[in-house]
């Protein structure tokens, strides 16, 4: 046993976070701590870690904190650097700080001993070697160099300032301490947040073989499974212990659930059956013993508690698009993006309804893309379009999270205030649909938590009602039902979805389609992330040969609308670039043709056949309509009920194909237009 807490009581301000909690930490176990956001998950870890202390310290013998030998505790705090002029390398070697003194110690003993070879000296300075071996400190910066790579770091980003590099990247340095300090129990607060897939696969694999105890609190289910030997629970207040990953706990908790309900009818049954005989027969002289038995048997049951549901509590919601977007939603061909300088060149298509999950390793520009696509950076070349008809909503988990707002603003005025006409009847809906009801509303915008604000921040952009969602890191901060209830919604939206995201349980459920950003370039792949990893599998095996029936996309598919689209964040360069040989690349219209070049008599010849075919087949369909509808009235008909739902089925698809012939019509009228 490492490390152990025993009944233990910890308040904030009056309010109860953990009672009676126990917790254990054996061996080289690795934890999990789940529940929903606030529940106390990370206030445990700070316990654990000694910044608070136990409510009922003094007020009871059998609570407190014991620990095998003096065991070292590290932890990854969601917030690390305090100064950030200071170098990357200078930030690390902080943790050598020990391993500094005993050079120095050794320093002055070997110049001691020069002059004396007392075997005082001798003897502390062979006790120095050993230590200095102990905390590996004659490769110490050889390890950190490693180590920096691993992390996907060059050498020379040593040597720049911390609070030059993103919030991701900080992460991974504080994580590069942490794993070089090894400590004997490793304590890590949401550590995949703001991790590439790269990073994240490879930190499942150290931290299973890392020879010391770790205690992880993560939303992260896939993780969860693939690293924990044990997961605790805090729910109501309480924490309990479960053997195994997170579906291992689940199941366990589901059938414990089961048994509990079960054994609790039971027992109330059985109680019901002894007090009911008991009033029948108390006052019966010959039954009195048997009375007073029956009585003392209910008083010693151990009762069974009720059983309390799940807290599943979650925000809900669906929202239907206010229009409908054309079938292509947004195209790219070589778009340049980056700040000063190129990161990656994209090509792709998002047609309407699709789910395109963007991943991939950190500073590749999978952020950066978004930005582009709504306007918020300019293009470093090449070109795209935003389709006809898109209205995009965006949202940005980082800006959600530091969100700069007044922190003495309630909720509901944060949300009021860009939402004015709104009445307060709507303003109160609209945010209980994610979970601010009640007096929730009246919450200060510097009390919430980085969940409540991703739900407030979701639940604005999502009042303009768009068809397209472009979404950056949208689980991060969320717990496991808050992920649950998105993908939910995600997958009941009507619209078409581009995202962000390094959580791969969230991807496998919501993805239609990858668009993966590597280290030499940038594929799509039209398929779910299940089908994606069994293709970069079999690559892999084939020493990287191409995609051939669900290939990456390449730019070379037709569309039926070749007219730039206006829109926010929209831009289409005439000048497409040349290639290695010198030649002109071809424009962005021309790659989405189904030939490299361009005539505008065949093409217009083309459309207009086209819409004449389209207004012949309206007024076929128009025709039809009317005699089904003259059908629906006729006096023969009007006791054949099964006849009249028929019908009405009939004029039902009837009127969806007109709507599709009209919305064909007028896609093909505005390419005409735009010749």
């Amino acid at each position: 046993m490492r490390y152990q807490i025993r009944h233990a009581l910890v308040q904030y301000g009056g309010e109860t976070i953990l009672k009676d909690a126990n917790f254990e930490v054996r061996d080289n176990e690795k934890i999990a701590v789940v529940g929903r956001n606030g529940c106390g998950k990370t206030t445990l870890l700070k316990l654990i870690a000694g910044d608070i202390t136990m409510s009922n310290l003094d007020s009871d013998e059998e609570c407190g904190i014991t620990m095998a030998g003096k065991q070292e505790i590290g932890f990854l705090r969601q917030v690390n650097f305090e100064d950030r002029n200071v170098t990357v390398e200078e930030e690390i070697k902080k943790i050598f700080a020990p391993v500094f003194a005993c050079e120095k110690r050794m320093s002055e003993l070997e110049e001691e001993m020069k002059t004396c070879g007392s075997p005082a000296l001798l003897s502390e300075y062979d006790g120095l070697q050993r230590q200095m071996e102990a905390m590996r400190g004659y490769s110490w910066q050889q390890d950190m160099q490693i180590m920096f790579q691993r992390f996907g770091f060059a050498l020379e980003d040593l040597e720049r300032p911390i609070g030059s590099f993103s919030g991701g990247q900080q992460t991974k340095v504080a994580f590069i301490k942490l794993l070089l300090h090894r400590p004997d129990i490793m304590l890590l607060d949401e550590p995949t947040n703001h991790l590439d897939l790269p990073t994240i696969e490879w930190l499942e694999g150290y931290l299973k073989n890392y020879d010391k105890a770790v205690v992880i609190v993560s939303h992260d289910r896939m993780f969860l499974d693939r690293v924990i030997d044990v997961t605790y629970e805090i729910e109501y207040h309480e924490v309990k212990r479960y053997p195994g990953g997170y579906t291992a706990f689940m199941r366990q908790k589901e059938e414990a659930l089961a048994k509990q309900e079960k054994d609790y009818e039971e027992q109330q049954k059985e109680i019901k059956r002894l007090t009911e005989w008991i009033e029948k027969w108390k006052n019966t002289p010959s039954k009195v013993a048997a009375t007073h038995s029956k009585r003392m048997a209910i008083e010693h049951m151990v009762k069974i508690e009720k059983p309390r549901r799940f807290d599943t509590k979650a925000f809900h919601a669906r929202y239907t698009p206010r229009t409908e977007s054309y079938t292509n939603v947004v195209q790219a061909k070589e778009l340049a993006i980056g700040y000063d300088h190129v990161l990656s060149r994209v090509s792709f298509l998002l047609q309407k309804k699709e789910r395109l999950a963007v991943i991939g390793e950190n500073g590749k520009g999978k952020s950066t893309l978004l930005k582009t696509l709504i306007g918020e950076l300019p293009s470093l070349g090449g070109e795209f379009k935003i389709g006809q008809n898109v209205e995009w909503g965006y949202f940005d988990q980082q800006k959600a999270v530091l969100d700069d707002a007044d922190p003495q603003q309630t909720v509901l005025d944060n949300f009021w205030k860009e939402y004015p006409g709104y009445m307060r009847e709507e303003v109160r809906s609209a945010l209980g649909g994610f979970l601010f009801s009640g007096e929730d509303v009246m919450k200060k915008m510097g009390q919430l938590s980085g969940g409540e604000k991703v739900r407030l921040s979701l639940c604005k952009m999502l009042q303009t009602r768009p068809n397209l969602l472009i979404l950056d890191e949208p689980t991060n901060h969320m717990d496991i039902i808050g992920k649950e209830a998105l993908e939910k919604m995600l997958n009941e939206y009507e619209g078409t979805v581009l995202f962000v995201s390094h959580d791969r349980y969230f991807i496998s459920r919501i993805a239609t389609g990858i668009l993966e950003f590597s280290q030499s370039q940038v594929k799509q792949y039209k398929m779910s992330y299940e089908d994606y990893l069994a293709e970069k599998q079999k690559e892999a095996g084939q020493g990287g040969s191409s995609i051939a029936a669900k290939g990456p996309y390449t730019g070379n598919h037709s569309s039926n609308n070749q007219a730039a689209c206006k829109g926010a964040g929209s831009q289409s360069d005439s000048v497409a670039g040349k290639d290695a040989s010198g030649s002109e690349l071809p424009t962005l219209n021309d790659v989405f043709d189904k030939k490299t070049y361009y005539n505008p008599g065949k093409i217009r010849s083309r459309l207009q056949s086209q819409l004449a075919k389209y207004e012949k087949l309206l007024a076929g369909s128009e025709e039809k309509l009317s005699d089904l509808k003259l059908q629906l009235v006729d006096p023969a008909l009007a006791s054949n009920y099964p006849k009249l739902m028929e019908i009405q089925t009939a004029i039902e698809e009837e009127e969806k194909n007109q709507e599709s012939l009209l919305e064909r019509m007028v896609e093909t009228e505005t390419e005409l237009e735009s010749m």
